[in-house]
Protein backbone atom coordinates (compact mmCIF):
# COMPACT_ATOMS: atom_id res chain seq x y z
CA UNK A 1 0.00 0.00 0.00
CA UNK A 2 1.20 3.49 -0.83
CA UNK A 3 2.77 5.25 2.13
CA UNK A 4 2.11 8.99 2.24
CA UNK A 5 4.50 10.88 4.50
CA UNK A 6 3.01 13.13 7.13
CA UNK A 7 3.25 16.81 6.24
CA UNK A 8 4.71 18.80 9.12
CA UNK A 9 2.60 21.81 8.09
CA UNK A 10 -0.60 19.83 8.68
CA UNK A 11 -2.25 19.84 12.11
CA UNK A 12 -4.82 17.58 13.69
CA UNK A 13 -7.29 20.49 13.64
CA UNK A 14 -7.92 19.86 9.94
CA UNK A 15 -10.95 17.63 9.42
CA UNK A 16 -11.82 16.33 5.94
CA UNK A 17 -15.17 14.89 4.91
CA UNK A 18 -15.18 12.07 2.35
CA UNK A 19 -18.58 11.64 0.68
CA UNK A 20 -18.21 8.33 -1.15
CA UNK A 21 -20.54 5.33 -1.42
CA UNK A 22 -17.81 2.84 -2.39
CA UNK A 23 -16.99 1.65 1.12
CA UNK A 24 -13.56 0.21 0.39
CA UNK A 25 -12.38 3.31 -1.48
CA UNK A 26 -13.73 5.59 1.25
CA UNK A 27 -11.91 3.63 3.96
CA UNK A 28 -8.64 3.58 1.99
CA UNK A 29 -8.91 7.33 1.42
CA UNK A 30 -9.58 7.86 5.13
CA UNK A 31 -6.52 5.83 6.10
CA UNK A 32 -4.22 7.65 3.68
CA UNK A 33 -5.44 11.04 4.88
CA UNK A 34 -5.02 10.04 8.52
CA UNK A 35 -1.54 8.68 7.79
CA UNK A 36 -0.76 12.14 6.40
CA UNK A 37 -1.81 13.89 9.61
CA UNK A 38 -5.42 14.79 8.86
CA UNK A 39 -8.62 13.79 10.59
CA UNK A 40 -11.20 12.32 8.19
CA UNK A 41 -14.83 11.25 8.34
CA UNK A 42 -16.96 9.33 5.85
CA UNK A 43 -20.50 9.88 4.58
CA UNK A 44 -21.82 6.97 2.49
CA UNK A 45 -24.54 8.90 0.64
CA UNK A 46 -25.40 12.46 -0.34
CA UNK A 47 -28.12 12.95 2.27
CA UNK A 48 -25.82 11.90 5.12
CA UNK A 49 -23.12 14.10 3.65
CA UNK A 50 -25.48 17.09 3.71
CA UNK A 51 -26.37 16.43 7.36
CA UNK A 52 -22.72 16.11 8.35
CA UNK A 53 -21.78 19.36 6.60
CA UNK A 54 -24.61 21.15 8.41
CA UNK A 55 -23.57 19.73 11.79
CA UNK A 56 -19.77 20.01 11.59
CA UNK A 57 -17.01 22.39 10.57
CA UNK A 58 -14.87 20.74 7.87
CA UNK A 59 -11.69 22.11 6.33
CA UNK A 60 -12.20 20.36 2.95
CA UNK A 61 -14.66 17.99 1.27
CA UNK A 62 -13.85 15.14 -1.12
CA UNK A 63 -17.05 14.47 -3.04
CA UNK A 64 -18.12 11.66 -5.36
CA UNK A 65 -20.74 12.46 -8.01
CA UNK A 66 -22.67 9.20 -8.40
CA UNK A 67 -24.10 9.08 -4.87
CA UNK A 68 -27.32 7.61 -3.46
CA UNK A 69 -30.16 9.94 -2.33
CA UNK A 70 -28.47 13.21 -3.33
CA UNK A 71 -25.94 13.20 -6.17
CA UNK A 72 -22.64 15.03 -5.92
CA UNK A 73 -23.63 17.89 -8.23
CA UNK A 74 -26.74 18.71 -6.17
CA UNK A 75 -24.93 18.29 -2.85
CA UNK A 76 -22.19 20.65 -4.01
CA UNK A 77 -24.81 23.25 -4.94
CA UNK A 78 -26.47 22.85 -1.53
CA UNK A 79 -23.16 23.36 0.26
CA UNK A 80 -22.38 26.46 -1.79
CA UNK A 81 -25.66 28.09 -0.73
CA UNK A 82 -24.29 28.51 2.79
CA UNK A 83 -20.53 28.08 2.42
CA UNK A 84 -18.66 29.65 -0.46
CA UNK A 85 -15.18 29.13 0.98
CA UNK A 86 -14.77 25.45 1.87
CA UNK A 87 -12.65 23.67 -0.78
CA UNK A 88 -14.54 20.88 -2.58
CA UNK A 89 -12.67 18.29 -4.65
CA UNK A 90 -14.85 16.10 -6.84
CA UNK A 91 -13.53 12.55 -7.16
CA UNK A 92 -15.39 10.61 -9.84
CA UNK A 93 -15.30 8.14 -12.71
CA UNK A 94 -17.10 10.66 -14.94
CA UNK A 95 -14.36 12.13 -17.11
CA UNK A 96 -15.96 13.95 -20.07
CA UNK A 97 -15.51 17.72 -20.49
CA UNK A 98 -19.27 18.16 -19.94
CA UNK A 99 -19.03 16.31 -16.62
CA UNK A 100 -16.13 18.51 -15.53
CA UNK A 101 -17.90 21.73 -16.53
CA UNK A 102 -21.01 20.57 -14.65
CA UNK A 103 -18.85 19.92 -11.59
CA UNK A 104 -17.25 23.36 -11.71
CA UNK A 105 -20.65 24.97 -12.39
CA UNK A 106 -21.97 23.26 -9.25
CA UNK A 107 -19.21 24.96 -7.27
CA UNK A 108 -16.38 22.43 -7.11
CA UNK A 109 -12.84 23.76 -6.78
CA UNK A 110 -11.15 20.75 -8.38
CA UNK A 111 -12.06 17.59 -10.30
CA UNK A 112 -10.07 14.36 -10.16
CA UNK A 113 -11.06 11.31 -12.20
CA UNK A 114 -10.81 7.69 -11.07
CA UNK A 115 -8.49 5.83 -11.11
CA UNK A 116 -6.11 8.31 -9.49
CA UNK A 117 -2.80 8.48 -7.67
CA UNK A 118 -3.18 9.15 -3.94
CA UNK A 119 -0.09 11.32 -4.03
CA UNK A 120 -1.77 13.61 -6.55
CA UNK A 121 -4.88 13.83 -4.39
CA UNK A 122 -2.79 14.64 -1.32
CA UNK A 123 -0.89 17.33 -3.24
CA UNK A 124 -4.15 18.98 -4.30
CA UNK A 125 -5.58 18.73 -0.77
CA UNK A 126 -2.51 20.54 0.56
CA UNK A 127 -2.76 23.24 -2.12
CA UNK A 128 -6.36 24.06 -1.19
CA UNK A 129 -5.68 23.98 2.55
CA UNK A 130 -2.74 26.38 2.14
CA UNK A 131 -4.94 28.64 0.03
CA UNK A 132 -7.62 28.56 2.74
CA UNK A 133 -5.03 29.52 5.37
CA UNK A 134 -3.95 32.51 3.29
CA UNK A 135 -7.54 33.65 2.90
CA UNK A 136 -8.14 33.75 6.67
CA UNK A 137 -5.74 36.64 7.14
CA UNK A 138 -6.42 40.34 6.82
CA UNK A 139 -8.57 41.33 3.90
CA UNK A 140 -7.02 42.37 0.61
CA UNK A 141 -8.91 44.19 -2.13
CA UNK A 142 -8.02 43.61 -5.77
CA UNK A 143 -9.53 45.86 -8.39
CA UNK A 144 -9.53 47.53 -11.77
CA UNK A 145 -11.77 50.37 -12.96
CA UNK A 146 -14.98 50.03 -10.89
CA UNK A 147 -14.52 46.26 -10.35
CA UNK A 148 -13.44 45.10 -6.89
CA UNK A 149 -12.81 41.72 -5.27
CA UNK A 150 -12.36 41.21 -1.53
CA UNK A 151 -10.05 38.21 -1.16
CA UNK A 152 -11.06 37.55 2.43
CA UNK A 153 -14.76 37.15 1.62
CA UNK A 154 -14.63 36.57 -2.17
CA UNK A 155 -17.20 39.37 -2.52
CA UNK A 156 -17.16 40.87 -6.02
CA UNK A 157 -18.75 44.18 -7.01
CA UNK A 158 -18.79 46.29 -10.13
CA UNK A 159 -20.09 49.84 -9.98
CA UNK A 160 -21.06 48.91 -6.40
CA UNK A 161 -23.37 46.16 -7.68
CA UNK A 162 -22.88 42.73 -6.10
CA UNK A 163 -21.84 40.00 -8.58
CA UNK A 164 -22.23 36.34 -7.61
CA UNK A 165 -19.56 34.00 -8.96
CA UNK A 166 -19.02 30.27 -8.75
CA UNK A 167 -15.83 28.99 -7.12
CA UNK A 168 -14.06 28.55 -10.45
CA UNK A 169 -15.26 31.90 -11.83
CA UNK A 170 -13.97 33.52 -8.65
CA UNK A 171 -10.55 31.91 -8.99
CA UNK A 172 -10.39 32.84 -12.67
CA UNK A 173 -11.23 36.47 -11.88
CA UNK A 174 -8.66 36.52 -9.08
CA UNK A 175 -6.03 35.22 -11.53
CA UNK A 176 -6.88 38.02 -13.97
CA UNK A 177 -6.84 40.67 -11.23
CA UNK A 178 -3.47 39.54 -9.88
CA UNK A 179 -2.09 39.81 -13.41
CA UNK A 180 -4.00 42.80 -14.80
CA UNK A 181 -2.48 44.27 -17.93
CA UNK A 182 -0.59 41.06 -18.64
CA UNK A 183 -1.30 38.68 -21.50
CA UNK A 184 -2.11 35.30 -19.95
CA UNK A 185 -1.61 32.20 -22.05
CA UNK A 186 -4.01 29.26 -21.90
CA UNK A 187 -1.29 27.18 -20.26
CA UNK A 188 -0.85 29.78 -17.50
CA UNK A 189 -4.59 29.97 -16.82
CA UNK A 190 -4.95 26.18 -16.82
CA UNK A 191 -2.15 25.83 -14.26
CA UNK A 192 -3.47 28.58 -11.96
CA UNK A 193 -7.18 27.75 -12.11
CA UNK A 194 -7.49 24.06 -12.99
CA UNK A 195 -4.11 22.56 -12.12
CA UNK A 196 -1.16 21.39 -14.19
CA UNK A 197 -2.70 17.96 -14.89
CA UNK A 198 -5.72 19.43 -16.68
CA UNK A 199 -6.03 18.85 -20.43
CA UNK A 200 -4.82 22.05 -22.16
CA UNK A 201 -6.77 21.16 -25.31
CA UNK A 202 -10.16 21.45 -23.63
CA UNK A 203 -12.40 24.42 -24.39
CA UNK A 204 -13.19 24.94 -20.71
CA UNK A 205 -11.16 28.17 -20.60
CA UNK A 206 -13.31 29.72 -23.35
CA UNK A 207 -16.46 28.53 -21.56
CA UNK A 208 -15.46 30.12 -18.25
CA UNK A 209 -14.10 33.33 -19.76
CA UNK A 210 -17.50 33.72 -21.44
CA UNK A 211 -19.26 33.03 -18.13
CA UNK A 212 -17.14 35.72 -16.49
CA UNK A 213 -17.68 38.22 -19.30
CA UNK A 214 -21.46 37.88 -18.99
CA UNK A 215 -21.26 38.71 -15.30
CA UNK A 216 -18.65 41.47 -15.10
CA UNK A 217 -18.62 42.98 -18.61
CA UNK A 218 -21.97 42.53 -20.33
CA UNK A 219 -23.84 45.33 -18.55
CA UNK A 220 -20.86 47.58 -17.79
CA UNK A 221 -18.33 49.87 -19.43
CA UNK A 222 -15.46 49.73 -20.12
CA UNK A 223 -15.11 46.09 -21.11
CA UNK A 224 -12.33 44.55 -19.05
CA UNK A 225 -11.67 41.03 -20.35
CA UNK A 226 -10.01 40.95 -23.77
CA UNK A 227 -8.85 38.22 -26.13
CA UNK A 228 -5.66 38.29 -28.17
CA UNK A 229 -6.37 35.54 -30.66
CA UNK A 230 -3.71 32.87 -30.83
CA UNK A 231 -2.06 34.13 -27.62
CA UNK A 232 -4.50 34.26 -24.72
CA UNK A 233 -6.50 36.69 -22.59
CA UNK A 234 -5.85 39.81 -20.55
CA UNK A 235 -7.62 42.14 -18.10
CA UNK A 236 -7.38 45.83 -18.93
CA UNK A 237 -9.50 48.98 -19.11
CA UNK A 238 -8.60 49.25 -22.78
CA UNK A 239 -7.45 46.94 -25.55
CA UNK A 240 -3.70 46.58 -25.85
Amino acid sequence: MLNLQKNSAVTDNINILIVEDEQRLAEVLKKHLEDSGFRAEIASDGYLGKQMVQANNYSLIILDINLPLINGYDLCKEIRKTNSKIPIIMLTAFSTPDNKIAGFDAGADDYITKPFDYRELLARVNVFLRRSDLNTGTGTILGIADLEMDLSTKKVTRAQKRIDLTAKESLLLETFLRNKGKLLTREFIIEKVWGIEFDPNTNIIDVYVNYLRKKIDKDFKPKLIHTKFGFGFYLSEKEI
